[in-house]
């Protein structure tokens, strides 16, 4: 239980802090419950999204909604995106990765790396609307589009970060925080229910298998610059995700002979 506190207290800007005392242990399992935070991101997103579409234009909603949740996590992996952008942008091996990374000053590779994310992430949002039951003048995201998206991006990359090694010491990282590896049972006693309830709420599960094949293209692809992970590294993994999720689920969704 404490560990699934500290796990919202990390990813969320919620105040938990204020009412329940956490010890550093307790973070460093939080990765076995990063997909459960994912409910409560999603959730958000797709609350914003429900409740602003009848009263502005469509596209006003989606970035309405896209500011709740970067206000809910105080931006966390977009940072970490920005950082992995400029990173391995203007990087030449791992030391100056590493320490590019390590910056907190934006580059150029940054600065247009979240351009270009936001624009397609509202993109995707908006897109990816259908008809609300019989109400066909209001069109919304599906929650189980949203949810699928968010927490099986955190499933993934968490499985990645528990699969490969840290890049830097303890002393190096910014949350001075190393995870401890998650046993596989641990995994599926957090992983099957997870599974379970999108598929209650009706998740499309096929995006899952370009999802995975993507976080798994990112990891060899840090493993062979890097020799592992770093903090910036899965906040960008888990924005990769998300977003091969949403462009899945939209083909699919055009184009359903496929």
């Amino acid at each position: 239980m404490k560990s699934f506190l500290a796990a919202v207290m990390m990813f969320t800007r919620i105040p938990l802090w204020r009412i329940v005392q956490v010890d550093k242990k307790h973070y460093t399992g939080i990765l076995l419950y990063w997909p459960v935070v994912g409910f409560l991101t999603g959730l958000t997103t797709w609350g914003v999204l429900r409740l602003t579409t009848p009263y502005v234009p469509a596209l006003v909603a989606c970035v309405l909604a896209v500011i709740a949740r970067i206000l809910l996590t105080g931006a966390l992996h977009e940072d970490g995106f920005g950082d992995f952008c400029d990173g391995f942008g203007g990087g030449h091996g791992k030391e100056s990765i590493l320490r590019i990374m390590k910056d907190s000053h934006i580059g150029g590779y940054g600065v247009m790396g979240l351009i270009l994310y936001f624009l397609l992430y509202v993109s995707l949002l908006y897109e990816l609307r259908q008809p609300h039951g019989c109400l066909y003048i209001y069109e919304y995201v599906p929650l189980g589009i949203i949810l699928g998206a968010d927490v099986s991006a955190k499933l993934c990359t968490s499985v990645l970060m528990n699969a490969l090694p840290y890049a830097r010491t303890e002393e190096e990282s910014k949350v001075k925080v190393l995870y401890r590896k998650i046993r596989f049972p641990e995994y599926l006693l957090i992983g099957l229910p997870t599974l379970a309830l999108l598929w209650m709420l009706e998740a499309p599960f096929l995006p899952l298998v370009p999802t995975g094949i993507a976080v798994l293209l990112t990891g060899g692809y840090l493993k062979h610059k890097i020799g592992g992970y770093t903090g910036d590294c899965c906040g960008a993994t888990v924005l990769i995700a998300e977003i091969v999720f949403y462009l899945t689920a939209l083909i699919l969704l055009q184009n359903p002979v496929i």
